[in-house]
């Protein structure tokens, strides 16, 4: 019989502080990043504990798919160690024959999801992997994740104050450049799609779509922003927000620093009442969903 696995990739997060410099280098294709710039994203880092949880999140998600698949689950970072290229060595020590690739990321782009297929395919003619590999482009309208993520946005409305009855729910991802709207990009539809599904399960009717943590490249990113749309909110008399990141389903840097520290300042410099969706993690129903997907996956042929 044919050996299966699972790839479950993630962006990657530096190990400690003194790490950050070496990730960001990484980030940048190797060029070593402005002094300034470095600087702040370590104090960013240093506000949410000197570390983000991410690699943590994703071995635990890894473990929970092994479990409920029973079939090999390999982590393969972008940025970080361990590296997708280690996940696809490790697919020929295995002697695996055929893989399907997760990206921890609802929404397609060829930038983000295209990234990690393209570094699989590389990775796979470097290591010499001849098996079949098949990625899992976007799952923004998965079912139980809708129903997770519905679930989560009624109970972030429940802890706003009775007093902030005029609220709205923001919906966000992280920001990309505007150039992927030229070439039909879908990942900005699908995140519109997904916030319509989960205020549609959640019933709510008043809600935005706003995007965050968008790199200072001196090029036009995805917007509105998410700490414009707070200031929209406010001017127009809104007393009440929950983001819910549902572009995000680990808690990281962008929803803990992001979203936590400097969205939750700028809401409270507003006036504004805000509350945040809780991140799915490793929650079992969210890896119950995912498994679903990919033995749907696994189910159909491979290929001649």
């Amino acid at each position: 019989m044919p050996r299966d696995a699972l790839l479950v990739m993630a962006y990657g997060t530096p190990r400690d502080l003194d790490d950050v410099e070496a990730y960001y280098t990484h980030i940048r294709h190797g060029r070593p990043p402005d002094p300034a710039a470095l600087a702040e994203l370590r104090q960013r880092y240093a506000a949410i504990g000197g570390r983000s949880p991410l690699l943590e999140i994703t071995r635990a998600q890894a473990a929970g798919l092994e479990q409920r698949l029973q079939l090999p689950v390999l982590v393969g970072q972008k940025h970080s160690s361990p590296f997708i290229s280690d996940a696809v060595g490790e697919l020929v020590t295995r002697a695996v024959d055929r893989a399907v690739g997760l990206a921890m990321a609802p929404h397609y782009s060829s930038m983000s999801i295209g990234g990690y297929h393209r570094e699989v395919l590389k990775a796979a003619e470097e290591e010499g992997w001849p098996g079949h590999f098949e990625m899992i482009e976007s799952w923004h309208l998965l079912e139980g994740w809708l129903d997770l993520q519905a679930e989560f946005l009624r109970a972030a409305l429940a802890t706003l104050p009775a007093h902030a009855r005029n609220r709205t729910v923001i919906f966000t991802a992280h920001s990309l450049p505007e150039a992927i709207l030229r070439t039909g990009d879908p990942y900005s539809d699908q995140l519109h799609e997904s916030a319509a599904a989960i205020s549609a399960r959640a019933g709510v009717s008043s809600w935005r779509v706003a995007w965050q943590s968008a790199s200072p490249t001196g090029q036009p990113w995805l917007g509105p922003d998410l700490l414009e749309v707070l200031d929209q909110l406010a001017g127009a008399g809104a007393q009440g927000v929950v983001v819910c990141p549902c572009g995000f389903v680990s808690d990281h840097l962008e929803i803990l620093f992001d979203v936590d520290i400097e969205a939750r300042r700028r809401a409270a410099e507003l006036g504004l009442e805000l509350a945040r969706t809780q991140s799915p993690n490793d929650d079992p129903r969210f890896l119950d969903a995912l498994a679903g997907l990919v033995r749907t996956t696994l189910a159909d042929p491979v290929p001649l």
